[in-house]
């Protein structure tokens, strides 16, 4: 019998600004997706809100300050059998204040600002176009 896939609660944070997204390219440092775009994203370790706040200040240095959030998205399930995880997405959209270029840490290589419709076009982690538009809709 096989085992249940281990739940893996994450945050998944939208960044806008002038119509556009934030997307970043996940380093070969992480522990899943390396290489694919993304969201800004991490483990749960506390409420959604907090977590969020926190990996966008560990992963673009923007502070609660120059946000301002826009929509809390509707919890949703991703079974990965690859991976054998059940990953449970808090999704967030975000207005960004500040035209300042956020600071990249360990997690990510590259970032770009892409229009939602190019989202499609990119190699991206599972279910960000599903993701993005769950809350721009």
């Amino acid at each position: 019998m096989d085992k249940l896939p281990r739940l893996q609660p994450v945050v998944t944070a939208f960044l806008i600004k002038n119509g556009k997204v934030l997307l970043f390219k996940r380093s070969q440092r992480v522990g899943s997706y390396r290489g694919f775009w993304a969201a800004i994203s991490g483990h749960m370790d506390t409420t959604p809100l907090e977590q969020v706040y926190t990996e966008i200040a560990e992963e673009t240095g923007y502070t609660p300050e120059e946000l301002v959030l826009l929509k809390e998205g509707q919890v949703f399930e991703y079974h990965d059998t690859a991976l054998g995880i059940r990953w449970q997405i808090h999704p967030f959209l975000f207005h960004l204040k500040t035209s300042k270029l956020p600071k990249t840490d360990w997690e990510n290589t590259d970032f770009c600002w892409v229009l939602p419709s190019e989202i499609a076009s990119f190699a991206t982690v599972p279910l960000l176009k599903e993701a993005f538009e769950s809350l721009s809709g």
